[in-house]
This record gives C-alpha cells, sequence and structure tokens, in this order.
C-alpha cells in the first residue's frame, strides 16, 4: 500500500480497562473496598459464560473491568515483567489523599514503597491481591482553565529541554503553567513579563 493511502486510527481517551482476576468478592473488596472505585455494573463474559465480568468505575467515568471466576483464588506472585506485558497501573489522587495512602495501607497490612518525588507528581507503588503493580499518583499542578494535564506536561517537557535539565521538576510545571495562562487567556495589557510589583 502506498504512504500517502495509510492513514492513523484516532483514538480519543481509554475507553475501559479489562483485567483477569480471581473470584468476584476479591474483586469488590479490592477495588471498592480498598480503592474507593464504586461497583456499577454486573453482567456474565459475553465470551465466557462461566466468568463474571465486573464494572468499576475509577473516578473519570471511565470503566476498570474484572472478569472474575469462582474457581480461581488470589494469588499474590507478582505479575511478570515480561516485554509486551503490563508493568503496572496508576490511577489519580488528589494531594489530600495521596499524603493518607501510606497509613492506610499499613493499616491493611500491605507492603509499599512509601512515597515517591517524581518532579511533576508523586506516586506510590503497592501490589493488588493478585500481584499487579498499582501507583496511585498525584499531580503537583492543576491546568489553566481550558487546559488538560497533558497540555501541561508538554509545556514543561519543553521547557525543560530549553534549560538542558535531566527531568520535569516543579520549577518546569510553573513556568509551563504561566506559558500556558499568557497564550490561552488574552489580556488588556500590551506588555505582560512580569514586574517587581511593590
Amino acid at each position: 500500500m502506498p504512504q500517502n493511502d495509510i492513514r492513523k486510527i484516532q483514538v480519543q481517551g481509554v475507553h475501559h480497562i479489562t483485567l483477569n482476576g480471581a473470584d468476584r468478592q476479591t474483586s469488590i473488596d479490592f477495588w471498592e473496598g480498598v480503592l474507593g472505585m464504586p461497583f456499577i455494573f454486573d453482567q456474565p463474559n459475553l465470551d465466557d459464560p462461566n466468568q463474571g465480568h465486573l464494572y468499576f468505575d475509577p473516578g473519570d467515568g471511565r470503566l476498570i473491568t474484572i472478569f472474575t471466576d469462582e474457581d480461581r483464588k488470589p494469588d499474590a506472585t507478582p505479575v511478570p515483567e515480561a516485554v509486551g506485558s503490563l508493568h503496572h497501573l496508576a490511577f489519580n489522587v488528589s494531594q489530600a489523599s495521596f499524603w493518607q495512602i501510606a497509613e492506610r495501607l499499613d493499616a491493611r497490612g500491605v507492603s509499599h514503597s512509601g512515597p515517591v518525588d517524581r518532579g511533576f507528581m508523586d506516586s506510590i507503588y503497592f501490589r493488588d491481591p493478585l500481584g499487579l503493580r498499582i501507583e496511585l499518583a498525584s499531580y503537583r499542578f492543576f491546568p489553566p482553565e481550558g487546559c488538560r494535564e497533558a497540555d501541561v506536561m508538554i509545556e514543561a517537557h519543553r521547557v525543560r529541554v530549553e534549560r538542558g535539565d535531566h527531568h520535569i521538576d516543579k520549577v518546569h510545571l510553573a513556568d509551563a503553567l504561566e506559558r500556558l495562562t499568557e497564550r490561552r487567556h488574552a489580556s488588556l495589557s500590551s506588555d505582560r513579563s512580569p514586574k517587581k510589583g511593590y
């Protein structure tokens, strides 16, 4: 096929993520009872009537779905990290919630990484009851009105590269927020450069 006949298939976000679970109650206890995701939909797996198909809302209206089978028991052995396999699944949490995670995992006896500084976000890692690595991540910024997190990240990346810095950190985020605000929000001022102001 000639190159000019090749077209992209444009996606518009994650529709859902489906995981192979163990029994039904293990899924409900973890996804709703630990991570607070409302259990919103329950039906048989349409491709395998011996399995259940549970749906959970991770907080943004997208879906996490789990295939369950009452003959499968939880196995906490870490999921293999082979080429092409899932390394981890990350969920967004607020800063208010983030700083409670370690204590709440400790109360359940769950081993975790403790807070990890990622420069542009804070993260904590642990395993679900079936050995899948879960990350709970909290951005250190709010996007300007009309922007998305991805807009801030690409602009912070540009700032970081311009300065020759190793990774995105808080200063790159702050400068990206300023640039995005100037581009996206009009002002009557002819000079929007920083001023002493005092």
